[in-house]
């Protein structure tokens, strides 16, 4: 994630709002956030009730079957100003698209 916060006025030319959600508490974030020295866009926890979000979405690991039961998948969703999902990358912890491919679904919608 520090990466979008090193393309965040990128990101702002294509009027966009990046946000951090994680099934991680509040004081797990504030740790999380110092010990990369900070970031500057919002992040929200999505812990209580547990994973609420990251279900409605479809990328709540719920089955006991599962790696890291009760956590979300990485993934990134661009949803656009009427509220519909333009793109979904759903990716293994250490990865993530390049934010070059984000900024050329931002280019297609802003077209």
């Amino acid at each position: 994630m520090p990466s979008y916060e090193d393309d965040l006025a990128r990101f702002e030319e294509f009027d966009t709002q990046v946000l951090g959600i994680s099934v991680d508490s509040i004081p797990s974030h504030e740790a999380w956030q110092r010990s990369i020295g900070g970031i500057s866009y919002p992040l929200v926890s999505d812990f209580y009730p547990h994973g609420e979000i990251s279900e409605k979405f479809g990328v709540l690991r719920k089955t006991a079957d599962e790696p890291a039961y009760g956590a979300s998948e990485r993934a990134l969703f661009i949803i656009d100003k009427e509220g519909i999902v333009q793109f979904i990358d759903v990716h293994p912890i250490g990865e993530q698209p390049d934010n070059a491919e984000l900024f050329e679904v931002l280019k297609n919608l802003n077209q």
